[in-house]
């Protein structure tokens, strides 16, 4: 079985509670573990901080982070078996999100979600192949997944970028970025990043304007190439009520049929789309 190398993280990064084990996390994950820590002492009791919003947040990353391995485990399992299997090949590359982490199970992910609809909608045996990591930055997808990807699948997607902005500086981030739209395969289609909400929008008054300048980078190289983008930002969108996990960060299963909107939205400009088959 293939086991996808360390995310890229710096030593301070590494010694932080709750990355020891090798478990790809993202910088929010990792600060809302060091909480969680906090809220199980005797202090938090007494101060109610462990019955109250933090207590709860905190409890849902600790759910969170159990369900990072297990969707991973998941995922690496599939893709030993779906490479044995015939059928058009979609490839993902990505981070949570592609895992579908939030969602109450790998499959109720918008990686899941869409797969049925590819179903549904082409009358064909689509096969999905995740290379998504948990944690994942761009450069991550550079130097790991885009090496796995298997000659002339019929689809690739591609979303990441929400973990370098509170990791990444911004001049590293933006080369990045224009690094990796360059190398894509052609026809890939882009994913752009939601506008903050949940947890995001307790910083949203840095967040907003960082993630639309972000945005307008991706529209402006994928254009560039023709590559399609799914706007996620135009569809992720509030009211915001039971669209988040219990960690206030990653979508629900409802919020990602918003991503699986944007996706489907962006598939029939990309290549070898497969139209309905016509009803018999």
């Amino acid at each position: 079985m293939h086991r996808t190398p360390e995310v890229s993280r710096p030593a301070w990064l590494k010694a932080l509670p709750g990355h020891g084990d090798g478990v790809r996390r993202s910088p929010v994950e990792i600060v809302a573990n060091m909480a969680s820590y906090v809220t199980r002492t005797p202090a938090a009791d007494r101060s109610g901080l462990r019955g109250g919003w933090f207590g709860r947040w905190t409890d849902g990353v600790v759910v969170m982070r159990g369900d990072c391995v297990a969707f991973a485990s998941h995922w690496q399992l599939h893709n030993c078996r779906v490479l044995t299997e015939s059928g058009p090949l979609w490839v993902v590359l990505g981070d949570s999100t592609a895992q579908g982490l939030g969602a109450p199970s790998p499959e109720s992910g918008y990686v899941g979600q869409v797969l049925a609809e590819l179903h549904q909608r082409t009358g064909q045996r689509w096969r999905v192949l995740n290379l998504s990591t948990s944690g994942a930055l761009i450069r991550d997808v550079l130097q790991y997944q885009l090496p796995r990807l298997p000659a002339a699948p019929e689809l690739v997607t591609c979303g990441i970028g929400v973990n370098d902005i509170l990791y990444t500086a911004p001049s590293r981030l933006f080369a990045d970025l224009r690094a990796l739209l360059a190398a894509l395969p052609d026809q890939t289609v882009v994913l752009d990043l939601p506008v903050p909400g949940g947890l995001w929008g307790v910083l949203g008054w840095f967040s907003v304007p960082y993630v639309a300048r972000i945005n307008r980078a991706i529209h402006r190289a994928a254009g560039a190439r023709g590559l399609p983008v799914a706007e996620i930002s135009a569809h992720f969108r509030p009211p915001w009520g039971g669209k988040f996990a219990s960690d206030y960060f990653h979508p629900s299963q409802a919020g990602y049929r918003d991503w699986t909107r944007a996706l489907l939205a962006a598939l029939p400009s990309a290549a070898r789309w497969r139209d309905p088959l016509p009803a018999r």
